[in-house]
């Protein structure tokens, strides 16, 4: 479950909050240049279109209705990027990758996928699609940004979700995983490619089975990193219990807390907040903001933010590695350390439009209650659903708490039209019988290797590889383990040698002072 920011570390969300998660494989790949050039003329190609040092890349654009049915809604232009294998003779097959989301775009960091996949490009193609509503492909502004939704009130984002409802109208229904996936097999189709490789990163693992399920004759073998299954939780359950486990796991591997304590800590500090929520001022882009601090905001950045980047350089300070010490302090009455936490990620927000993410996320994703329901009705069923969950499953929070801390789940798409937009994805299409590699940072409390699990059921032939001291996503391990896992799944069927991943080593942790 992520959301996404731009910038090369905060790529992600499950579709899920801002982080964002994000450009995925990043400044940590190796000979990653920082962004594609224009491209040169020569060629037939729009101006667009990236550049790739020793690659050819074709691109163009494919109008497709916005709403299948409905011409009237009118089309939306889908730009694509292929970066073509360095050897002789035709491509083995096609990787298409989805960077994460929803709202991510693929086109413009063909640079860093293509350093990333250098293996994978010696005989396969690489396909970048911006997903429609992002980047080249119709963006579509609806006045809400990042770090307005994330960081304000729930009653807030409940607006902040009708407002862009309201700014997208009977648009919005053209804006689905399903559009989505449809919209890549017409690129399939144009660029005369017989078959693919999806491959998703957070989000791009919800998105890239949807595709298999409507058109598995296409899909010869699946990657899957940071992944959630179509029946996501709406209450974020496994993510709730994962962050208990990540400031357990970090405490044991660094010796520099005990991991009992910094749950109990964390316990305290959500108590806490739960009665009486700090407020502080934040100065940043040229503007002073107040924010309240409560509950839901630790449960998000505990879940999301803390997953971010976690382990990509390991030896250095982070969110996740600091976060043990700033706990054991409020839990005691300073909270200094805390608020500047606080203050950091606040400041990491981008000024993105979410109108991408949360059309999607708002018409896709399972819920608590009927679509079809009134509001009143809606409310009564996502009460109901609150006071029937097991408290035990929300770790160190209440489980209202941890549920207004989801931006893609909880009570965040209540006010979503019941008109004018589309129904929830189907959880149960039928996936084709192909080998699924799925990856799982043991850090990773937004999209946990429990969901990954649950993820890996809905496929015959699904095998996990957990990668330690790493969260969101895989890929982001600084020693490139993952990256040479993903390339033998793609150019043998199979992950290979996996012990690689005993080598990642464990990220810094801030001592805890007693």
């Amino acid at each position: 479950m992520t959301r996404n920011a731009t910038g090369p570390s905060t790529l992600l969300r499950r579709g899920a909050a801002v982080a964002g998660a994000a450009a995925v494989l990043l400044s940590v790949l190796p000979a990653a240049t920082a962004a594609a050039a224009p491209r040169p003329g020569g060629p037939a190609g729009p101006a667009w279109c990236p550049t790739v040092e020793g690659h050819r890349v074709d691109c163009g654009t494919v109008t497709r209705p916005l709403v299948s049915g409905k011409p009237w809604l009118g089309s939306v232009p889908v730009a694509y990027a292929v970066v073509r294998h360095r050897d002789a003779g035709p491509a083995r097959g096609t990787v298409a990758i989805n960077p994460g989301g929803p709202g991510e775009t693929a086109v413009d960091r063909a640079e860093v996928f293509a350093a990333g996949l250098r293996g994978v490009l010696a005989d396969h193609d690489v396909l970048l699609v911006d997903p429609r509503g992002t980047g080249r492909s119709g963006r579509i502004p609806c006045g809400v940004t990042d770090a307005e939704y994330r960081f304000a009130d729930r009653a807030g984002q409940r607006d902040a979700v009708a407002r862009c409802a309201a700014a997208l109208g009977p648009r919005a229904e053209g804006y689905t995983s399903a559009a989505t996936a449809d919209d890549l097999d017409a690129v399939r189709a144009r660029i005369g490619a017989a078959t693919l490789v999806p491959y998703g990163l957070s989000y791009g693992t919800y998105l890239m089975p949807v595709y298999a399920a409507r058109h598995p004759e296409r899909v010869d073998a699946m990657v899957l990193s940071g992944a959630y299954p179509l029946a996501v939780d709406p209450l974020a359950r496994p993510s709730a219990e994962a962050v208990s486990l990540a400031l357990q796991r970090v405490c044991e591997r660094s010796a520099a807390c005990d991991g009992d304590t910094a749950v109990e800590d964390l316990r305290t500090v959500a108590g806490k907040l739960r009665e009486r929520p700090f407020t502080l001022r934040i100065d940043a882009a040229g503007a002073t903001r107040t924010l309240r601090f409560t509950e839901d905001k630790l449960a998000n950045l505990l879940y999301e933010a803390a997953s971010r980047g976690a382990g990509e350089s390991p030896a250095e300070a982070s969110l996740l590695g600091d976060l043990p010490a700033a706990l054991h302090g409020a839990a005691r009455g300073d909270d200094r350390a805390l608020r500047d936490l606080v203050k950091a990620d606040y400041r990491a927000a981008t000024r993105e439009d979410q109108a991408s993410f949360l059309a999607v996320v708002c018409n896709d994703y399972p819920r608590a209650w009927s679509v079809d329901s009134s509001l009143p009705a809606r409310w009564r069923s996502y009460r109901a659903a609150l006071s029937q969950a097991d408290p035990a499953r929300f770790g160190a929070f209440s489980v209202q708490g941890f549920t207004e801390g989801q931006t893609d789940g909880g009570d965040a798409c209540i006010r979503w039209p019941r008109s004018g937009t589309a129904r929830p994805q189907p959880v149960d299409g039928k996936q084709p019988d192909v080998p699924v590699l799925l990856l799982a940072g043991d850090l990773d409390s937004n999209t946990s290797e429990s969901a990954t699990r649950e993820a890996a059921g809905q496929f015959r032939r699904g095998t996990v590889v957990t990668v330690p001291n790493v969260g969101h996503v895989a890929e982001l391990e600084s020693t490139h383990c993952a990256l040479g896992i993903v390339d033998s799944f793609v150019r043998t069927g199979q992950p290979g040698d996996t012990s690689c991943v005993t080598a990642v080593p464990p990220i810094a942790v801030a001592p805890v002072r007693h």
